[in-house]
């Protein structure tokens, strides 16, 4: 059956942070003209006044939350409605950091809904590029108590604490909510998580901006955010490249993740997945042929395939990788 649904491109929206740079623009395409320090691109997004509008096809101009109303189980899959209702369940960026993020925390599930009556944030990240000697801060070295955690926040040692990854692109971190982490500054990454912008910074470099203030931290919950049992674990997923085949990187009750390292057309059948399915473009360049039509896909390019579509190939030129995201 041909289905009345395509491939969607979305409008990307582009944010400005202290710690932001230029490598949106200057390597993933993006338009931040209006801005000095570009952090962040938002991809895909349900969030209130950050919805994705659509730009391609029949319903362009339709942002992803007006489309999963209309289209209900034919976007996001039988499963996902159910689970999610209305509410898309992903929220997809790119990160630039030039400088370092605040060290923060996002909280699980359970305390986002009882306080917030929101998601919690689990998320993954992926590196697109890295200056040498860059990193992330994930976890602490050693364990610790809640007790030991707000001393070195009131002493200003809270960074000694943590955990360093010197980071390469193509590495991949899975960070649970509750885990204390920041992405260090030389850093380009992919962002795949939970919806929703929780965060509680806990240390923020002392840093100030242009009229030397310093931004708002929230020590308070953050402590009550975090998952002590969380900061110990093994944050980098390991896995072998390889060639025109999906080489899995994260699986987890949030979203599944895996990466395409392709030179010849690559096809996936859509039948028994019951999800959408996102593919970022994360180098070269490829096109998406499906029933109905073709989408070209640049690097930085994300296209969101609709749960009821039965089939895409992807047809590098002459190279191209990139990651798919389904829940």
């Amino acid at each position: 059956m041909h289905s009345s649904l395509y491939p969607f491109r979305f409008q990307p929206i582009v944010k400005e942070k202290i710690w932001g740079g230029t490598r949106i623009t200057r390597l993933l395409g993006r338009d931040t003209s209006s801005m000095s320090r570009c952090g962040e691109s938002w991809e895909v997004s349900g969030l209130v006044d950050d919805e994705s509008v659509v730009t391609n096809g029949f319903l362009a101009e339709n942002n992803l939350n007006e489309l999963l109303e209309i289209y209900l189980t034919d976007l996001v899959g039988e499963e996902n409605y159910e689970k999610y209702g209305l509410g898309f369940p992903l929220l997809i960026k790119y990160i630039d950091a030039q400088d370092n993020l605040s060290v923060q925390v996002h909280p699980d599930d359970e305390l986002a809904q009882k306080e917030y009556g929101q998601n919690g944030k689990t998320e993954m990240w992926h590196v697109l590029d890295a200056e040498p000697g860059s990193g992330l801060y994930i976890g602490f070295k050693e364990k610790l108590t809640l007790e030991q955690i707000e001393n070195a926040v009131n002493s200003g040692a809270l960074a000694e604490l943590l955990r360093f990854y010197p980071v390469s692109p193509g590495d991949t971190f899975m960070i649970p909510a509750g885990t204390v982490h920041a992405i260090g500054k030389g850093v380009l990454l992919a962002e795949i998580q939970q919806p929703s912008d929780i965060t509680f910074r806990l240390f923020d470099w002392n840093r100030v901006d242009e009229e030397g203030r310093s931004r708002e931290l929230h020590v308070e919950e953050a402590l009550k955010a975090i998952r002590l049992e969380e900061n110990l674990g093994e944050f980098k997923m390991p896995y072998e490249p390889k060639k025109n085949a999906l080489v899995s990187l994260v699986r987890s009750q949030y979203f599944n993740v895996g990466r395409l390292d392709l030179d010849q057309p690559w096809t996936k059948n859509l039948v028994t997945l019951d999800s959408f399915v996102i593919y970022m473009c994360i180098d070269g360049k490829a096109g998406m042929r499906f029933d109905g039509g073709e989408e070209t896909m640049n690097k930085g390019d994300v296209l969101l395939v609709p749960a009821d579509m039965q089939e895409i190939t992807l047809v590098p030129a002459p190279t191209a990788s990139l990651l798919e995201i389904y829940c």
